[in-house]
């Protein structure tokens, strides 16, 4: 019998508020990571979703945490981590930047001389370290190139990669098409598959 796994999954984006009214985002949806926890869940695992601002209904069986920053999305992976996860699945398109200051009333149009101060925000599967690591690297160009990059850089054990150029994949939609790039640099390039079909693929890699 298969080894039940704590699974800490992070999915959709994050938001960095420049003001109450205004943020930094990206068109995460999170499916791809509610996919995973779902696959997850379903095989027997236990699954925390650390997830970002997204429209989606949790899925059976998973404890989820709601984030907004990504240094929230950190601070709630580093605490499943330290409660002994054994794998972290990151999905999630996590903000590189967020404004230097955020205001603390709407800014004006006259408030702003049309630059905006930022900061580079942590990187998530950099930072935490004693769990096994699994990324998502979604590329416009040189997809494999920068796969086998993140790979090396971040110590993971895998990273699945796909460009979101690509007609049915990537940002909101029910399909994608991955490669999977190993820590030993071996390569499978996927068909296009939904993404609970993909979510299923990658458990099995795990």
């Amino acid at each position: 019998m298969k080894k039940a796994l704590k699974v800490v999954v992070t999915a959709g984006p994050t938001r960095e508020f420049i003001d109450p009214v205004r943020f930094l985002s990206n068109p995460s949806t999170g499916k791809m990571g509610f996919a995973l926890a779902r696959a997850a869940a379903a095989a027997g695992h236990a699954v925390a979703l650390v997830a970002g601002p997204v429209a989606l209904k949790t899925p059976k069986g998973v404890r989820r945490i709601d984030v907004v920053s990504a240094r929230d999305m950190l601070a709630a992976v580093e605490r499943e981590v330290a409660a002994g996860a054994d794998v972290l699945i990151a999905t999630a398109a996590v903000a590189d930047w967020r404004p230097k200051r955020r205001a603390a009333q709407k800014l004006k149009k006259g408030e702003m001389d049309g630059t905006l101060a930022l900061v580079r925000n942590p990187d998530i599967l950099k930072t935490v370290t004693g769990v096994r690591k699994i990324g998502f690297a979604a590329e416009t160009r040189n997809v494999l190139r920068e796969a086998v990059r993140k790979c090396r850089e971040k110590d993971l054990e895998l990273i699945v990669a796909n460009d979101v150029t690509e007609k049915g994949c990537g940002f909101g939609t029910d399909t994608n098409r991955a490669t999977l790039v190993r820590r030993d640099g071996t390569v499978t390039r996927l068909p296009l598959l939904t993404k609970l079909a993909l979510a299923r693929r990658i458990l099995r890699e795990i």
